[in-house]
C-alpha cells in the first residue's frame, strides 16, 4: 500500500514528519518498506497556456508555438502531437533543471529560437506516458510553479501490510490507524446521501448470498465519459501506483483506495437484463479487461446478467460490460464478497488485481452503501448524470456476525507483564474504531466489523501491546523456574550435521516444501504427492515426497547464473503418503556437480563422480561413531543412473540413496550435467554411539597383505564383511590400498589389494599366528565368495 502523506493530512491533522510517521507504523506492526519522493527533483518548471499554434518554417513534424508563461510570451519549438491553442501544459523555463540532468538553455531548432521546452510527463519523471505534452486542468494557474501546483514536494510510504490488516488498504483505514497512534482525533470522512433525479433501477438477485451477502447498485444517465479527470486525482491514483483510464474508472479506483472498497461499473446499455450473483456454470467462458478469455470453473463466483457472466466476482470485470467511450449511462457497482468465496480464484487464473487483493483480506461488510454515494458524488461531479435511486440488495443472515469481546484488567497484566493505565486502554481502543463499555477492570469491547483479525481477548491485547509501544513495556524475566532437558549423549544434533556440511564445503539451501507436480514426477515417481487446494502457482502445487526437487531447481537456478561448481544441501521434512494418512519425516539431501576441486594451480581440473558423493555420506555416517555403518547396495532408482546408483542400509533397513543424475532427467532440468545428490533419513543420522575408552596394545601390530581376484559382482563390502568375520578378535584393521583390472585378471573380475592389520594385546604374534590367520581369511572368502588369491 503506497500512502501519500499529503492526502493523509488532508483526512488527520498529523503533524509527524513521513520518516518519523514511517517508524511509528513500523513500530505497530504495519512494516514500513520504503519512503520516497512523489516526483523526482526538478526546477525552472512552471504552468503556461498555448496561446498560438503555426507549423514549423524548416520541419513538418515541428510546430511553432506561441506561449503564455505568465507576464510574458515566449516563443517554443515542440513536436507533441497534441500542441494546439487553449491547451496548459508544463513549461520548462530556460535555466531549468529536469531528471537526468538536462539542464534547459536557449536554443535554436531548425534554425528558429527556443525558449525552453513544453514537457511531457515523462519528461518530468512522473509516468511513462510520452506520447504528448501533459495535459494540465484548464482552469490552472498561468504562471505557477509546477511543484506547487501539482504538490508534487510530497513523500510517498510504501507499507507491507500483513494478510491479517486489509483494513488498512484504504487511506481511511490509515487515518485511522495513525489516529491511535498519534493520539490525534479522527474526523472521519463526511459521507452525504445522494438525492436521485430518476426512479430507474435494476433488479438484482443474489443466488450465491454465502459469498456475497451484499450488492449495492446505482445507475447514473448522462455520464460525459469523456470529461477530463482533474489532475488532483490523477496525482493520487498516480502516486498510488494506478494510472488515469477515464473519469468513470478513475473515480471507481479513487473511492478504493480512499475507503478501501473494491467497485465497478458497467455499461447500462450493454447489460441484459438484471444483475445476478452466482457460481459459474459448465462451458462459461469470459473476456477480461485485460483482453484474456478464461475458462470459468464452477467455483468462481461471477457477475453475470441474464444471459451471460459480465465479470468475475472481486477480481475483474469482463470487457464486454465495460464502460468506453460511447457509454452515456451506467451501472455502479459496490459489493461485499466473502474472503474465502475470493482467495486463490485469482491466482488460480493467473491473475492478482487490486480489487482481489482486498476482498481475499476481507472488506468491511457495511460500507458499500457509502462507496457507491462517494463514487456517485465524485461522478456527478466530475463527468455530470442523473444518478437513480440507490439499490442494496443484502441477506443479512450470510454477513459476518457482529462480535463483543470481553477484555480483562488483570489478562492484560499477566500477558503483557506489565499494567497499562485503565484509560489508556479505553483511548486506544476507541481511537481503533471500537466501541467500548464498561471498566474499570473489564471492558465489553464491541467490534467493528471491518477488523476481521479481532476475535478473543488476545486479540485486543495484542492491539493494545502494538499501540502502547512495545517499547513501552518492560522487559521482565519469568518467575517459573526453568528446567533443562537431558539431551542423550549419543544424539547427533541437526545443527552439527548442517555445520560438519558446510565445513566439507557445501551451502545450505531453504526451498519451499511445495514442488512442480511435473519434477516431483521425474523424481520420484513411487510416490503419489498431496496437493495443495490453494497453491501460490502453478509449479509449486504438490507436498514433495523428496528434498531433490527443490535442490535440483536450485541447481538449474545457479548453473542458469554462470555458477559451475556447485555443492549444496539442504535439511527439511518430506511428506508421503494420503492426506488421511500422511507421514512428515525429516531427511538430509545433497547435491554436486562441477569440478571436484576449486580452480588452483597445485592440482589438475576434475570433475566430481560417484565417490566424490559416497565420500560426503561416509564423513556423514562418521557423526554417528561409526563410518562403516552403512551398506551401500547397487541398486537401480528411477531418477538415478542405473550404472551409478546405490541404495543405503542400516541394520537392513533402507535409509537413503545416492548415486548420478539419470541422464534423461538432467536434459529435462536442463541441468549441466554430471549431477550427483544423496538423501537420508535424519533419524538415521542421529542416533549414535558414546565414544568408549580402549586401550591401546602395548605390542607391534603385523601387516599381510593380500591381492585378491574377486568377481565383479561381489562388492568390496561383502568382502570386507567376510574377512572381518574369519579374522577374529586379532584383526584390528583391513586397507583396500588398490583396484587393478586388465592383464593377469580374468575378464569380469578385479585384483583388490587389501592389507590387514594384526595385533594382540596379551603378546607379540609370530609369523605362524599370522599365516594361520591369513589362511583361514583365505579359506573363507573362498568358499562365501568364490574369492582366489592372484598368482
Amino acid at each position: 500500500m503506497r500512502i501519500s502523506a499529503e492526502w493523509l493530512k488532508t483526512l488527520l491533522p498529523v503533524t509527524d514528519a513521513p520518516a518519523a510517521l514511517a517508524d511509528r507504523l513500523t513500530m505497530a506492526g504495519l512494516e514500513v518498506d520504503a519512503v520516497e519522493p512523489a516526483a523526482p527533483p526538478f526546477s525552472g518548471v512552471i504552468v503556461a497556456e498555448i496561446e498560438n499554434c503555426e507549423p514549423h518554417p524548416g520541419a513538418d513534424s515541428l510546430k511553432l508555438c506561441r506561449v503564455n508563461a505568465g507576464g510574458e510570451s515566449l516563443q517554443i519549438v515542440c513536436g507533441a502531437p497534441n500542441a494546439r491553442p487553449g491547451l496548459r501544459v508544463p513549461l520548462a523555463v530556460v535555466g531549468a533543471e529536469l531528471p537526468g540532468d538536462l539542464r534547459i538553455r536557449k536554443a535554436k531548432l531548425r534554425g528558429v529560437e527556443s525558449y525552453g521546452m513544453l514537457c511531457s510527463a515523462r519528461e518530468l519523471g512522473l509516468s511513462e506516458d510520452g506520447s504528448g505534452l501533459m495535459e494540465l486542468a484548464a482552469d490552472a494557474p498561468v504562471g505557477e510553479d509546477l511543484r506547487h501546483y501539482l504538490g508534487l514536494d510530497d513523500q510517498i510510504i510504501e507499507v507491507d501490510l500483513t494478510p491479517n490488516r486489509g483494513d488498512c488498504l484504504g487511506m481511511l483505514g490509515l487515518a485511522r490507524e495513525v489516529s491511535a497512534l498519534t493520539g490525534v482525533d479522527f474526523p472521519g470522512l463526511p459521507l452525504q446521501p445522494i438525492s436521485p433525479r430518476h426512479d430507474d433501477q435494476l433488479p438484482i438477485r443474489l443466488e450465491a448470498a454465502a459469498d456475497c451477502p451484499r450488492y449495492v447498485g446505482r445507475i447514473i444517465r448522462g455520464v460525459d465519459v469523456s470529461a477530463p479527470t482533474p489532475v488532483w486525482m490523477q496525482e493520487r491514483l498516480r502516486r498510488a501506483g494506478i494510472r488515469s483510464l477515464g473519469p468513470v474508472v478513475d473515480v471507481t479506483n479513487y473511492v478504493m483506495l480512499e475507503l478501501g472498497q473494491p467497485m465497478h461499473a458497467f455499461d447500462l446499455a450493454r447489460l441484459q437484463g438484471g444483475i445476478v450473483v452466482r457460481k459459474a456454470r459448465a462451458g462459461e467462458a469470459l473476456e477480461l479487461l485485460n483482453g484474456e478469455t478464461v475458462e470459468l470453473t464452477p467455483e468462481t463466483l461471477v457477475i453475470a446478467d441474464e444471459s451471460v457472466p459480465v465479470a468475475m466476482a472481486g477480481i475483474m470485470g469482463g470487457e464486454t460490460s465495460s464502460v468506453t467511450d460511447g457509454t452515456s449511462d451506467i451501472l455502479l457497482e459496490s459489493a461485499f464478497f466473502s474472503p474465502m468465496a475470493i482467495a486463490g480464484r485469482a491466482r488460480s487464473y493467473g491473475l492478482h488485481t487490486e480489487s482481489s487483493h482486498r476482498f481475499e483480506r476481507g472488506v468491511d461488510p457495511v460500507i458499500q452503501a457509502q462507496a457507491a454515494e462517494r463514487a456517485t458524488a465524485l461522478i456527478l461531479e466530475i463527468a455530470g448524470g442523473e444518478p437513480g435511486p440507490l439499490i442494496d440488495v443484502v441477506d443479512s443472515v450470510a454477513l459476518p456476525p457482529a462480535r463483543t469481546v470481553n477484555l480483562r484488567a488483570s489478562r492484560i497484566s499477566r500477558l503483557l507483564g506489565t499494567d497499562i493505565p485503565r484509560e489508556t486502554v479505553t483511548g486506544v481502543l476507541q481511537r481503533l474504531g471500537l466501541t467500548v463499555k464498561g471498566g474499570p477492570e473489564e471492558w465489553q469491547v464491541s467490534v467493528p466489523a471491518y477488523r476481521f483479525d479481532i476475535s478473543i481477548e488476545a486479540d485486543l491485547i495484542e492491539e493494545l501491546a502494538r499501540v502502547y509501544g512495545y517499547d513501552r513495556i518492560p522487559v521482565r524475566h519469568p518467575a517459573t523456574p526453568v528446567t533443562v532437558s537431558p539431551q542423550p549423549e549419543a544424539h547427533v544434533s541437526l545443527a552439527r550435521i548442517r555445520q560438519h556440511l558446510v565445513s566439507d564445503g557445501f551451502h545450505e539451501a531453504v526451498n519451499y516444501a511445495f514442488v512442480d507436480e511435473r519434477v516431483q514426477e521425474l523424481v520420484d515417481p513411487d510416490w503419489k504427492p498431496v496437493a495443495l487446494a490453494n497453491p501460490l502457482s502453478a509449479d509449486l502445487a504438490v507436498m514433495r515426497t523428496s528434498l531433490w526437487p527443490g535442490l535440483l531447481r536450485t541447481t538449474a537456478r545457479n548453473q542458469s547464473r554462470q555458477q559451475e561448481r556447485l555443492r549444496l544441501f539442504e535439511t527439511g521434512l518430506r511428506f508421503r503418503g494420503e492426506l488421511d494418512a500422511l507421514t512428515q519425516d525429516g531427511a538430509v539431501a545433497g547435491v554436486i556437480a562441477g569440478a571436484a576441486l576449486p580452480e588452483q594451480w597445485g592440482a589438475s581440473r576434475r570433475v566430481v563422480d560417484f565417490f566424490d558423493l559416497k565420500g560426503v555420506v561416509e564423513s556423514l555416517a562418521e557423526l554417528r561413531g561409526d563410518a562403516t555403518a552403512f551398506d551401500y547396495v547397487a541398486d537401480q532408482h528411477p531418477a538415478l543412473h542405473p550404472g551409478q546408483s546405490a541404495r543405503i542400509d542400516l541394520d537392513g533397513e533402507v535409509v537413503g540413496w545416492l548415486g548420478a543424475l539419470h541422464p534423461s532427467v538432467e536434459r529435462a532440468l536442463d541441468l549441466n550435467g554430471p549431477v550427483f545428490l544423496f538423501e537420508l533419513k535424519l533419524a538415521a543420522l542421529q542416533v549414535g554411539q558414546v565414544p568408549a575408552y580402549r586401550g591401546l596394545s602395548r605390542y607391534p601390530s603385523i601387516r599381510r597383505d593380500l591381492a585378491l581376484v574377486v568377481d565383479e559382482s561381489v562388492s568390496e563390502a561383502r568382502v570386507r564383511d567376510c574377512i572381518l568375520r574369519a579374522g577374529g578378535e586379532t584383526l584390528k584393521k583391513i586397507v583396500l590400498f588398490d583396484v587393478y583390472r586388465g592383464k593377469g585378471v580374468r575378464e569380469n573380475a578385479r585384483s583388490l589389494g587389501i592389507g590387514l592389520i594384526l595385533q594382540d594385546f596379551s603378546r607379540t604374534l609370530t609369523d605362524i599366528d599370522c599365516d594361520d590367520i591369513v589362511e583361514r581369511v583365505v579359506a573363507s572368502l573362498g568358499s562365501e565368495l568364490g574369492v582366489e588369491l592372484r598368482g
